[in-house]
């Protein structure tokens, strides 16, 4: 059975050859602390299963001294010139875009087959974890697509891999730390505050207040944490579930998704999704730091409105 421990290895190798590449590249002054910082995170990867909490905890303490003390900085060494890229874009032009749009394509191909494969009676792959590992079969087929039409050397997915993760740094840590974070605030019992003092402050059996109250604090405590799978589980156990599903009765499945796209919008106006938000634009050398956030709050805002709706006219039996 293909479980989650395929995606652990395939990110286990690409931080382990982004750490090896580092290591290598001698005109980097940091590369013996960039190669540390993504070799420890390679680690928790390919080893994380066998790992006990305290040896995990101390191999991610580690990770936050080596990019305190001297961070993780990019040597700028690409895989080819700025002439080939441009004779190259001009060349296939808009064809550019068939490796990343064969991502979702794929993602939703193999989400609609594989999870309905058995061999010998057991499923091919775990079944809560399908559109997860459908996704990491799609960045692999859209990565064999690039490789066939534009040719590049063999060390190009790496080398460009290496280059990327440099420019991230150790902001590409925050998706996996404020899902954690999520997951650790859910069992604090945060969830059960966040409840009562929405059943405090909202009428009873008022549906709008109520979804309006999980939308907005699902965009808001996004904000603060800066993921929205980190404001999910707090927000659905403190408002979703007891507010709109039991006390309510509304669907649960629409709750949820759409629950999930407001916290979104929450990402797109908060310089806490580093990730998303500043790492652009420190690649596209944007004067203003915030001009990503800037451009992207309009339609947070209007899709935040829509998603209120949605929930408001769509969950709830009529």
């Amino acid at each position: 059975m293909i479980t989650l421990e395929f995606l652990y290895r395939l990110m286990g190798l690409l931080t382990g050859a982004t750490a090896l590449i580092n290591l290598r590249d001698t005109t980097n002054p940091n590369r013996i602390w960039n190669a540390a910082f993504w070799g420890l995170w390679a680690i928790s990867f390919l080893v994380g299963t066998w790992l006990s909490d305290l040896a995990s905890g101390l191999l991610i303490m580690t990770m936050v001294a080596v990019a305190t003390i001297r961070g993780v900085r990019c040597s700028g060494t690409e895989s080819t010139s700025l002439t080939e890229r441009v004779a190259s874009a001009r060349r296939w032009g808009n064809r550019l875009f068939l490796p990343a749009l064969a991502v979702p394509f794929f993602t939703l191909l193999a989400n609609a087959t594989i999870g309905r494969i058995t061999i010998d009676g057991a499923p091919l792959v775990e079944a809560k974890q399908v559109t997860l590992v459908s996704l990491g079969l799609a960045t692999l087929v859209s990565l064999s697509i690039g490789m066939l039409m534009l040719r590049p050397p063999l060390r190009a997915p790496l080398t460009e891999a290496r280059r990327l993760m440099d420019s991230v740094g150790w902001a590409a840590m925050l998706p996996q730390l404020l899902a954690a974070l999520g997951a650790v605030f859910a069992a604090a019992g945060v969830g059960k505050v966040v409840s009562a003092l929405a059943a405090s402050w909202i009428p009873s059996g008022a549906p709008f207040l109520s979804v309006t109250a999980y939308t907005l604090g699902m965009a808001l405590l996004t904000m603060l944490m800066g993921n929205a799978f980190a404001a999910f589980p707090v927000m659905t156990l403190g408002i979703g579930l007891p507010l709109l599903v039991t006390g309510l009765h509304g669907n649960p499945t629409i709750i949820a998704a759409i629950g999930m796209l407001s916290g979104f919008c929450g990402t797109l106006m908060t310089p806490m999704a580093a990730n998303f938000n500043l790492v652009p634009v420190a690649l596209l050398e944007l004067p203003d730091r915030y001009a990503v956030i800037r451009a992207q709050i309009p339609t947070a805002l209007s899709l935040l409105v829509v998603n209120t709706l949605l929930i408001y006219f769509l969950a709830f039996p009529r």
